[in-house]
């Protein structure tokens, strides 16, 4: 083997919790957390707002259902009632510049500002652990989903975190803005006009950034095609998803598979290079 997955990035464990006590975690890498539902405290020990380095240490934070908590050990968490919780452990290189570039500790995230985390995080404690290479590349995925964590995420209005949800949940058979408007029981204009207001972007907009996300997800499996990969995540057609595919990201998906699975691609035969290149052009 020419290149070892792990090194870069790897789950050294996962944890699906119920939580009804004070629990701590340790070991070394960076600690993701997703509070799926309830509400609990995540706190470093002696932490009261005081800088570590180039890093400040807060007070315990509450988090609530929706919410990320990304940290080092020990975290320990604390429920405040009913408390349950999805917990995976990345270590490798891109785990550990991760962790150093956050700039508090621990750091709370809302949900909706990296939408595809849950799901990535879900397919972590599916895969088998034989299955190493796969396993680090979601890791990897998972890592740049974080990346656009933002914990100074306003409050949505209802609408909006409802449109949000719809999206998340049903983006492969959602015809567009005018099928999700009437789902809502809204007009067209009402929801454009609130979305774009709260997010930024107008609905059609995220929904295809979603689709987009699920893509790219799918394009770390060699064995899906780009027919089936458009089929999964909404598209029309192979045609139609390269179209937005490089209209959305400056890429082919030839071209983003190439780059972001080159690493991988480095244990592969020249025969097999070639299959891969010749199944997603």
């Amino acid at each position: 083997m020419l290149f070892d997955w792990n090194t870069i990035a790897a789950p050294a464990a996962l944890l699906d919790v119920q939580l009804s006590a004070p629990r701590t975690l340790t070991g070394e890498g960076l600690w993701v957390c997703l509070v799926s539902s309830g509400r609990c405290t995540a706190s470093l020990p002696g932490a009261s707002a005081t800088p570590a380095g180039a890093v400040l240490v807060l007070p315990p934070q509450s988090a609530a259902a929706g919410h990320l908590i990304l940290s080092r050990a020990p975290l320990t968490l604390t429920p405040e009632d009913s408390c349950h919780l999805l917990c995976v452990q990345l270590t490798g290189q891109a785990s550990t510049q991760f962790l150093n570039g956050l700039r508090e500790l621990p750091y709370l995230a809302k949900g909706e500002t990296c939408p595809a985390a849950a799901e990535l995080m879900g397919r972590l404690a599916e895969e088998k652990p034989t299955h190493s290479r796969a396993r680090s590349q979601l890791v990897f995925a998972l890592l740049c989903e974080l990346a656009d964590a933002d914990s100074a995420a306003p409050t949505l209005p209802p609408l909006v975190q409802a449109a949000i949800e719809d999206i998340r949940a049903n983006y492969a058979g959602l015809y567009g803005v005018e099928e999700l408007s009437e789902r809502l029981g809204v007009s067209k204009s009402h929801l454009v006009r609130t979305f774009t207001a709260a997010v930024g972007v107008p609905p059609g907009k995220y929904l295809t950034t979603v689709r987009i996300e699920a893509a790219q997800r799918l394009l770390l499996h060699r064995e899906y095609t780009l027919d089936v990969v458009a089929s999964l995540c909404g598209f029309s057609g192979a045609n139609y998803l390269c179209r937005v595919f490089k209209k959305e990201t400056g890429q082919s998906p030839a071209q983003w598979r190439a780059l972001t699975g080159r690493a991988a691609q480095a244990g592969l035969t020249p025969e097999e290079t070639m299959r891969e290149q010749e199944m997603y052009i």
